[in-house]
């Protein structure tokens, strides 16, 4: 059953698209085979989003920055957690969560979240969001697709990671990613600026950026670009 499962999305993932593997290719894949209104893919490192690898459209790309800004979401919780993370319901949830998240998803048109953790062993990659514009809970089909989904973007990163030199990331891995390399560089100017470590800028950074209601990577490029100097 597994083994006709993996066949059948392997199949679903390469009708009508070219044969080559990319971020963009999965994510469409995700929200044909499962059945979403939209799909995302965040890769974390220790407890801290690094970036949103693909988006599907305008919505999800709102969410991946919304968890990247705030630090909390679906994503996050999938891989910190390391298990799936599912609010059918985010309006009406029957355990309220997410408080600074919630509002502007909602805003957005969201109804209901997943979040798949990807790794490969214990490797833990980050997580694949999924989001509906209705509310209600995946089927078990649907679930244990995205599972398998998650699991091969997972296998995708690694085998496209190991061909990279170290500590650079992969060419197939920025196309049509959001590494917010302006957020580290923002970091960067923060550290200097107060003598404090860089994560310890880019909490200051994220803190701004929630007390003033706006996306993290805008506080960046003011900070970059000398229109904001935090106090």
């Amino acid at each position: 059953m597994a083994g006709d499962r993996l066949h059948r999305i392997l199949a679903g993932l390469s009708a009508g698209e070219a044969d080559v593997w990319s971020s963009g290719w999965l994510c469409r894949g995700c929200v044909k085979i499962v059945g979403a209104d939209g799909a995302g893919i965040m890769l974390m490192s220790g407890d801290i989003p690094r970036g949103s690898l693909c988006t599907t459209n305008a919505v999800s790309h709102l969410i991946e920055e919304l968890q990247y800004t705030l630090g909390e979401g679906p994503c996050v919780d999938a891989y910190q957690q390391d298990r799936v993370v599912a609010e059918p319901d985010l309006a009406d949830p029957a355990t309220p969560r997410w408080v600074a998240f919630t509002p502007p998803a909602l805003a957005a048109g969201v109804r209901a979240v997943f979040g798949f953790p990807m790794r490969s062993g214990t490797v833990r990659l980050g997580a694949l969001n999924l989001y509906r514009d209705w509310s209600g809970p995946l089927t078990d089909d649907q679930h244990a697709d995205a599972l398998v989904l998650a699991d091969l973007a997972a296998r995708w990163v690694l085998e496209a990671q190991a061909g990279a030199s170290p500590g650079a990331v992969a060419q197939e891995l920025q196309i049509g990613a959001d590494f917010h390399f302006i957020v580290h560089n923002a970091a960067g100017i923060v550290s200097v600026q107060q003598g404090i470590s860089v994560t310890e800028a880019l909490i200051r950074l994220r803190a701004y950026a929630f007390s003033h209601d706006r996306l993290l990577a805008d506080v960046a490029e003011d900070v970059v670009a000398h229109r904001l100097r935090l106090r």
